[in-house]
Formats: structure tokens, sequence, C-alpha cells
């Protein structure tokens, strides 16, 4: 028997354009344009076509970006909001905590909304009396229930609506992201409700950012994508195509977001990409090093940035220059978004007009505060430069990149073994890591866990 069944459901809201939101009716029968003024001129479809059940004491996940329907679908199922098309049908009695503060008075005291709620749920005075300091309770507030409610702050608010809620002893609760304003304690509590909700056979409906609490809790779950159903069924799966998705959009978010940085750089400083925005200090129109003259060289060399200091950019004398860089994943494609852990190879192209016996090759890999991370080059590796001459491709191989969750910057250099720059690029890519597990700092060394005695855990802890 399905608790809720959600068919073919379409729901469409009405935009209106700018200059006609403050139109009233009196001043559109006045103009004689009433149904021009009054019509929305587009519409948005926040639910397209979406059909779904949730078998009677499943725990049912909805995951997707911000805007993808989730919340909609959630006050169309709670009978807040109508369908446009469709039909939607729930069994028992249902408790829904969607909005932080819904359905609370904020002038009056606790104490009265938690009467006020729970008859609103459908349960007696009697009922809620019995029930009042078992509500309370949950709720942590004992010193506050008879102080008004505007003066709550929003964990407050999350706790009260959420023990109302719960203590109705509803057939199917419905929950929003509001969960996410609780503390560690009481989100523990929370899990625990769930579970017991579980137990008892209860239908929970659950729409989180959450995919570690969809994959723990949830029996089915179901990604929404710009108001469609992307993929529904096992948690893991549907969860798995959901961060895949995430991925792609951030692989074509940091591709284009670099690049503009190109671009900028490349503009801001012209085709010769001389230092002196960089090193305000350097001779401002530097010509390339194969035609500078003994002093102005010495200049360069002294002016040189540190590529742990200097801004982004790009600059040198292009004797040498890069003219590729790309980051590749173990499908040996292109990509701006890799695991904690994977192999990953840095590929530069490389090419020199006229033969240079004088080069080093550098890496930098820096965190979004411009901590070095990691930094090499072929000298420091005592390999020794012998010819770089027209066009060619270093690798370099990472086999494990074993940094923690974030967002990190790659440099990229060519200049002689006194520091002379050839060609620096400065901040110019990004790349973002990812991990399951939430790591403190930058770097993630390989290692695991022991306990022997006394000192015993309910589950092993081994991270690769």
């Amino acid at each position: 028997m399905n608790a809720i069944e959600v068919i073919d459901v379409t729901k469409t809201y009405r935009k209106y354009a700018r200059r006609k939101q403050f139109a009233t009716i009196k001043s559109a029968i006045l103009s004689g344009t009433l149904v021009n003024d009054l019509n929305p001129d587009e519409t948005f479809q926040a639910l397209k076509s979406v059909s779904f059940a949730v078998p009677q004491g499943c725990t049912f996940g909805i995951v997707g970006r911000n805007g993808s329907g989730k919340s909609t679908a959630l006050k169309v199922v709670a009978g807040i909001t109508k369908p446009t098309t469709g039909t939607v049908a729930v069994e028992g009695r249902i408790s829904a905590l969607i909005e932080l503060g819904a359905g609370f008075h904020p002038e009056i005291s606790g104490r009265e909304n938690v009467f006020i709620n729970g008859i609103m749920l459908g349960l007696s005075k009697r009922e809620i009396t019995r029930r009042f300091d078992e509500i309370v309770e949950f709720a942590e507030l004992e010193d506050f229930i008879d102080a008004p409610v505007k003066t709550y702050s929003s964990g407050m608010y999350m706790r009260l609506g959420f023990a109302v809620a719960i203590h109705v002893d509803p057939d199917v609760l419905l929950i929003d992201e509001v969960l996410a304003v609780g503390d560690e304690a009481f989100t523990h509590k929370c899990l625990d409700k769930f579970a017991e909700f579980r137990r008892r056979n209860k239908t929970v409906l659950l729409v989180t950012h959450s995919l570690n609490l969809v994959e723990r809790f949830c029996d089915e779950a179901l990604w929404l994508n710009e108001g469609r159903a992307r993929a529904m069924g096992d948690p893991r799966r549907v969860v798995s195509a959901y961060i895949t998705d995430v991925e792609k959009q951030e692989e074509r978010h940091m591709a284009s977001a670099d690049a503009k940085a190109k671009a900028a750089v490349e503009q801001r400083d012209g085709s010769t990409a001389s230092v002196s925005e960089l090193a305000p200090s350097a001779a401002a129109s530097s010509p390339p090093a194969s035609r500078l003259s003994p002093a102005a060289e010495a200049e360069a060399r002294e002016a040189a940035p540190d590529m742990f200091q200097a801004a982004e950019g790009r600059w040198g004398s292009r004797e040498g220059e890069i003219t590729a860089v790309e980051l590749i994943g173990e499908d040996g494609q292109p990509a701006h978004v890799f695991y904690s852990g994977e192999r990953v190879q840095i590929r530069l192209g490389l090419k020199a007009a006229t033969p240079v016996t004088d080069f080093v090759v550098g890496i930098g890999i820096f965190n979004v505060d411009g901590v070095c991370a990691f930094g090499t080059n072929t000298n420091i590796e005592e390999l020794k430069a012998d010819r770089l001459e027209g066009e060619g491709r270093v690798t370099f191989t990472v086999d494990a990149l074993d940094l923690v969750a974030g967002t990190y910057k790659l440099d990229v250099a060519l200049h002689k073994l006194d520091g002379y720059p050839y060609d620096y690029h400065r901040l110019l890519y990004s790349f973002r890591v990812k991990s399951r597990t939430q790591d403190a700092g930058i770097y993630r060394p390989r290692h695991s866990w022991a306990f022997d005695g006394g000192v015993t855990f309910k589950e092993r802890v081994s991270t690769p």
C-alpha cells in the first residue's frame, strides 16, 4: 500500500514583468487594458510531469540543486499548494515541517503556539495537554516556553517546530531542509526519531542536501533537476547519479572561469605579458629576452616576482613559452574535478622559437588561501636541462592526489636556473578535490587506525 502517490504533477507559477508588478485593478480599468496588465508575461514550471510513490513505512528522500523543485514537491504533498495538473493522494495524518517557524505566531508564547499548532495538526486540546511536557523537553525549551516566539533564535524555532511535528504521532512526516539550523546534539536526537519512526512503520518524506543522510536513512530516493525527475530508486544509485551530474556542472563552471581568467590576463598584459603589473619595480616595457641588453636582463632578473607572493597573472619574456596546460584524470581526459587519492597528470605544452639550453620547468599547487600545498621543479629534482627547441610536451604525474577536499590553484612556470622568467602562469588554473571524508588542513596522508586493550569502537575505522 502506498502512503503517498504523486501522479504526473506539474506546478506552474506566474512570473510578472518588473514594469507591471505594481499594476492595480483600478489602473488597469482606467487604462482600458485590464487583461494585458493583470496577465503574467511568462510562467515558470517548478515541477514538470513528476510522478513517484512512497510505500507505507518507507523513508523517501528527495535530492537536487537549489531551485530544482524539491520544496515545491513537498508543499504539493502537504496540501499547502495545489498542483496545476496531475493528482496527489496521501493516506493518513500528515505532519509537515517545511518552513522555519511556519504556523507560529511571533507575538504569543511558545506554550500557546504548541496548542495552536497541535490543534491545526488534528489533535484535541486534551491530547496536546497530555503530550505537552514531552514536546517541551524534546525541544529543550523548558526555560523559554512562556516567552514570545519572536524572541526565539532560529534554532529554537526549529526545535519547537520539529518537536510538535513528531509528537502529533503522524502517519506521514514531511521534513524540509530546516534541520540544517540545528546543533549537532539536536540533529542526533532528530536522527534517532527518524529511526524510531521507521521501526513503527511510519512514512517519512525528506528533502535534504545531506547526501550521507539520504544514503543512511532512506529506503528510496528521487533526484529532481529543473523540475523533472532524473532518477529514482536505490538511494546510493540516485545519489551517485546526482553527484556525477554536479561534477559535470562544476567541470563546466571551472573551465569557464579559467578561460575568463586567462582571457582577462591576456587582454590586460597584451601578447608580451610583461612583469610590470606584478612587480612594479620592473622595467615597464621590457622587450623579449632574446633582444634584451645585458643591463636590462640583469634588471629583469632582480625584478622577477616570487611565485609565492605574486598576484594572479602571466608574465615573462616568452623566449620560451607555455602554450597549453591540462589536468588529466584517470580516464585520460582533461578534468577539473578529482577525488582525493586519484592519479592525476599535469600536461604542459612548451614552445621556443629559437633553441634554449638554460631552462627549468616548475609546478606549484596552492589552496584558495594562498598556502602552498606542494611545489617542485626540474632543477630541484636534479634534472639537468639540455635543449628546448620548437614545440614539445612535459607530463608531470601525481600517482596519488592526497589532498583534502577543497578548491586548489595550479601555478606553472618556465624560467632560467637563476629565476629569470620565460613564462610564469600564476593562479590561472583551478581544480577541485572531492572526498567523502571531511578532513582538516591540506594534505591527506595514507593512514589507518588500530585499537588495543581497553580501547574499543563500535566500528573499526580504516581510511584509505
